[in-house]
């Protein structure tokens, strides 16, 4: 490379940064809204980040050995990651309350202390006023993940909803399902030996490896042998055996929900609503 050619280089390095002003300074490296102020989160829109990511996780027990928040460290890594993979992406807060069962009786999670559930109504409601305000806002794609099964039949309803009402005004909303659904994470586990009393149903193998690979001090080591559950999780909260779990594991898991959807994303952002 020659000295005119480095010159070159530069100038049009210096010329990439003042015509993209979203990305330098503070908060350049993140694409979640609340580490951004309005000025960044507009200046980011006005270079092409018109799509935005609504993440949802769950407040719920997670048997003995797993902290009750696992779903919303699970899903604010992901999404984080799908939104750098996609471009021109963000991210807004993690929706922590959710549907996770009745409260009289007392049905599902809520039969365990620390959970919290909101009715499927309610929390379509909160993800309306969530895509209303994006959309006011000037975002076009509005996308669903969700972390937690309860999570996605009311995300359909409501993209469905929304993005017909919105569609006159060029804003799509959609539910991004086979991130949860179709991500092929039991498939695999099959194919390195694994059995379906090994994968379980709820806080076992699956939950329980993910969380190993990103937050470890959420997972009570010293329980794994003792918190296999049984087939309603009546006895602690937990369907299936945790006790195999490791982090190696679930950076494979986590690896496979992000592919699956990011695949699923581009598929819809070029089909259209």
């Amino acid at each position: 490379m020659t000295p005119n050619d480095l010159r070159r280089l530069m100038l049009a390095a210096c010329l990439s940064a003042i015509a993209s002003p979203a990305f330098a300074g503070p908060g350049a490296d993140t694409v979640r809204i609340e580490d951004l102020t309005w000025t960044e989160v507009k200046a980011r829109m006005q270079a092409g980040a018109t799509t935005i990511i609504v993440p949802t996780g769950g407040t719920e027990q997670n048997g003995p050995h797993m902290v009750i928040g696992k779903h919303n460290t699970i899903i604010a890594y992901t999404t984080q990651e799908i939104a750098r993979r996609l471009g021109n992406t963000l991210v807004a807060p993690v929706l922590a309350y959710v549907p996770e069962g009745g409260w009289d009786p007392p049905e599902g999670h809520m039969r365990f202390p620390g959970s919290i559930s909101v009715p499927d109504p309610i929390y379509e409601k909160v993800l309306e006023s969530t895509v209303m305000s994006f959309a006011v806002e000037g975002f076009k794609d509005i996308l669903f993940i969700g972390d937690s099964g309860p999570n996605q039949h009311p995300q359909q309803v409501v993209a469905e909803k929304m993005s017909a009402a919105l569609k006159p005004k060029g804003v799509h909303v959609f539910q991004i399902g086979d991130y949860y659904a179709h991500n092929g994470t039991v498939e695999w586990l099959k194919s390195q030996g694994f059995t379906d009393a090994d994968i379980g149903v709820h806080a076992a193998l699956i939950d329980t490896s993910q969380l190993l690979a990103l937050q470890p001090d959420g997972i009570r080591t010293e329980l794994l042998a003792t918190s296999a559950g049984n087939a309603d999780g009546s006895k602690n909260g937990v369907i299936g055996d945790p006790s195999k779990a490791t982090a190696a594991l679930g950076q494979k898991l986590l690896e496979l929900k992000i592919d699956t959807a990011v695949r699923e994303i581009r598929k819809d952002l070029a089909a259209g609503p």
